[in-house]
């Protein structure tokens, strides 16, 4: 069984990283945190096959902390890890550096000397090292306040608090915290060669936004509960930040209410609208009511039966073909309207049908797109 040591394990990305290693039964993971004993250092990387080194510091009191923190602890390891090449133990590191490293700021000197610190024990004892000059890394568990403004803005908005944005224009490279996860495990599985001498090895996507469209798109995650509209969150920057913004939600709102249109035939409820892919919607009717008696020019929908038993009649409105399908939540089958035909839906059950449809467009009053006529 591999032994690995998280240093650090208890930041950001230590926990994310945690979560992601207990997915695994071949591992045993050692860790050292701010409650550790520096003392501790010596056994557990004795004990380790790879080191994870995410351990730093980046708002402390006292800008003497940096060094200390940084690059003080990591020539400790560094030390520690030349022993055991000393002994023809080659122990992998990993180091989650900081785009900063190249800025002449203290934090970004600790992190530097770190860096060569590290460059040097691969070069004295041919230890495997990989650096990763991290931009600004997002993601679940990052605390707000601190060192993200992703993190900051998603917390604050998702509880109604103010934001402060001082340059809209400023622009940021952020990392999402998962690829930094799939990158880290590929080194862990030997995917990924050691970098040159000097190189660092790198993260990628890194996306390129500003501050301004950062805040506008978060706030945007808020006002789709009211506007039941959801932006297009399956894919790059803005899938990494939807699932970073809902989980800051508070568990008071891990739900919401949507609107509910009631009548005699029984409830319709829109759920959820979409920019370029329509909107879904479930209905219900009561048994022996029909519902719908219209057509559409250009519309088309699709129905699926969750409970009850349906009728769908269809009338063609230039030849007057006629056709009608029965289906029912026992057996599932969509049920696709067509342009130019009318139709409707019976209950033809003893209990309260549910009917989930999907519209490929959103339902615009000024331009319904939907023409009452009896089948």
């Amino acid at each position: 069984m591999r032994r690995i040591l998280i240093t650090g394990a208890d930041g950001f990305l230590g926990r994310n990283l945690q979560l992601h290693l207990s997915e695994r039964v071949d591992l045993q993971v050692l860790k050292l945190t701010r409650a550790d004993d520096i003392s501790s250092l010596r056994e557990k990387v004795q004990q380790s096959d790879f080191v994870f080194h995410l351990a730093g510091v980046n708002r402390p009191q006292d800008p003497a902390e940096f060094m200390r923190g940084n690059a003080d602890l990591t020539r400790q390891l560094a030390d520690e890890l030349a022993l055991l090449a000393a002994e023809g133990r080659r122990v992998t590191v990993l180091y989650a550096s900081s785009a900063q490293a190249a800025l002449d700021n203290p934090y970004g000197r600790s992190k530097l000397a770190a860096e060569e610190t590290l460059f040097g024990l691969a070069r004295r004892s041919n230890a495997r090292v990989h650096i990763y000059r991290l931009p600004n890394v997002f993601g679940k568990w990052c605390r707000p306040d601190y060192n993200s403004a992703v993190a900051t803005f998603c917390h604050n908005v998702s509880r109604d608090l103010p934001i402060q944005v001082n340059d809209a224009n400023a622009e940021l490279n952020l990392v999402y915290v998962d690829d930094v996860m799939a990158e880290f495990l590929s080194v862990l599985d030997g995917l990924r060669a050691q970098p040159d001498d000097g190189a660092f090895a790198m993260v990628e996507p890194v996306y390129r936004t500003a501050v301004g469209a950062l805040a506008e798109q978060i706030r945007g995650f808020r006002n789709g509960r009211e506007s039941l509209q959801i932006d297009r969150v399956g894919s790059g920057l803005v899938r990494a930040l939807y699932a970073t913004y809902v989980s800051y939600l508070p568990v008071d709102a891990f739900s919401y209410p949507v609107p509910v249109h009631a009548d005699a035939r029984g409830v319709f409820v829109e759920v959820l609208k979409t920019p370029d892919a329509g909107q879904f919607s479930f209905l219900t009717a009561a048994p022996g009511v029909t519902r719908g008696g219209h057509y559409h020019h250009t519309k088309s929908e699709k129905f699926l039966v969750i409970r009850g038993k349906a009728r769908f009649k269809f009338r063609h409105m230039l030849t007057g073909d006629t056709h009608e399908i029965i289906t029912s939540g026992d057996a599932p089958r969509v049920v696709e309207t067509v342009p130019g035909w009318t139709h409707d839906i019976t209950n033809l059950g003893e209990q309260e049908m549910i009917v989930m449809l999907w519209a490929n467009e959103i339902f615009d009053r000024a331009r319904p797109d939907t023409v009452h006529c009896p089948v």
